[in-house]
């Protein structure tokens, strides 16, 4: 790694919190029993273990019984259990969905055409904001579930989401959480919000990658789900394999600190985003920025400098980590499916670049990323803004 690397795509994942990994290691080569071993002292260490990260993971979240955390490998996983799990449960033939959703989510509703799932995806606004109105008008007498994400991935967009879980609770639908871009970093209570289910992963909170939960509503009804693991019976039967106990672990601290701090940290990024920001502004005002400023999270910036493509700023910046909203394809951008769902042209959509800040990111950071990242966008065709010229 280079030493004079600025990263700036902590939405795509984060370092582990030191003090994270320093709780995880003894269970790597102390503590090293198996959570399912009843038999013996090592075995309900590491239970005893599993069952403080699932209360760290609840208090985050607002959920109010460890029964309701089922620990996977992390949010796909998660999305694939509750969306896949329930439909089957339920025998349901139409799930609604944003057109915005991750991939991961996406590709799985298409992917259930073959079982007789039918799939209708809810288009935002030009801000990226879902209506609850549209979900609405988009609801049959079949629709078993609604998957909203709390947090776009792409343009850090905090939707509407209790609205919508309103929407679903006077239909009598299921409603799902994407989370995680929205868990540690927006307040999220899955009773006060009306979430059925609610999906989250560790590595986008300083916690290890590989590990995440799925939060299943258990009051007043018990939310019908299919295991898609089948084994020994783990996690109450509903995820069977060996548990992750190191990084079940480091999933429950960074839980734990992403709640305690949430406040502080997002205030702290909400400054460093406005840094960026105004840098560019003093040098030019040809840019964009997609997506809602009032409905976003602070670490989150999706703009396009005039119309110089994303790939080549990128390609340029050989010290500067972010990341591109547009897909390529066999060497040919398709542009942001996330921008193209809001509206904006194919041509529109390969100009965005994601960068998202942390608490760990320096004020000389960002000044340093704002000066490469304007010069190389003034050097492929970027304008100056007239004041500045002059």
């Amino acid at each position: 790694m280079l030493d004079n690397l600025v990263y700036l795509d902590y939405n795509a994942s984060t370092p582990v919190d030191e003090r994270v990994l320093q709780g995880m290691m003894p269970f790597f080569t102390q503590r090293y029993g198996n959570a399912s071993s009843k038999s013996h002292c090592m075995g309900w260490d590491a239970s005893s273990a599993v069952e403080q990260a699932r209360l760290q993971v609840l208090t985050l979240i607002g959920a109010k019984s460890p029964d309701e955390i089922i620990f996977t490998s992390g949010a796909t996983e998660s999305n694939n259990l509750a969306i896949r799990g329930v439909l089957e449960a339920v025998n349901g033939k139409h799930v609604i969905t944003s057109a915005i959703e991750h991939p991961c989510v996406l590709n799985l509703c298409q992917s259930l055409k073959p079982m007789g799932v039918q799939h209708t995806s809810i288009r935002p606004d030009k801000s990226g904001v879902i209506s609850p109105a549209a979900v609405e008008a988009a609801i049959r007498p079949d629709t078993a579930l609604i998957s909203v994400m709390a947090v776009n991935h792409e343009i850090g967009t905090i939707q509407p989401i209790r609205e919508i879980a309103e929407v679903a609770k006077r239909h009598g639908i299921l409603f799902h959480v994407d989370a995680a871009q929205g868990a540690g970093k927006v307040p999220l209570n899955v009773h006060k919000d009306g979430i059925d289910l609610l999906s989250i992963s560790a590595h986008k909170i300083y916690g290890p990658k590989g590990v995440g939960a799925l939060y299943r509503r258990k009051t007043p009804k018990e939310t019908p789900i299919n295991p898609q693991m089948i084994g020994g019976g783990q996690e109450r039967g509903i995820r069977s394999g060996t548990l992750n106990v190191p990084g079940i672990v480091g999933l429950g601290l960074a839980c734990h600190h992403a709640g305690a701090e949430m406040a502080h940290n997002q205030a702290i990024i909400h400054g460093l985003r406005e840094r960026f920001l105004n840098r560019v502004r003093a040098e030019t005002d040809q840019f964009h920025i997609h997506g809602c400023m009032e409905r976003r999270v602070a670490g989150n910036l999706n703009i396009a400098f005039g119309e110089v493509p994303a790939e080549k700023l990128i390609n340029a910046l050989k010290t500067i980590a972010v990341s591109g909203g547009s897909a390529c394809s066999s060497g040919q951008s398709k542009g942001s499916p996330v921008l193209r769902a809001m509206g904006y042209d194919q041509t529109e959509a390969t100009r965005a670049v994601r960068m998202s800040f942390s608490h760990l990111t320096t004020e000389k950071e960002v000044d340093i990323a704002s000066r490469i990242i304007l010069d190389n966008a003034f050097r492929l065709g970027l304008e100056q803004s007239r004041a500045h010229c002059a």
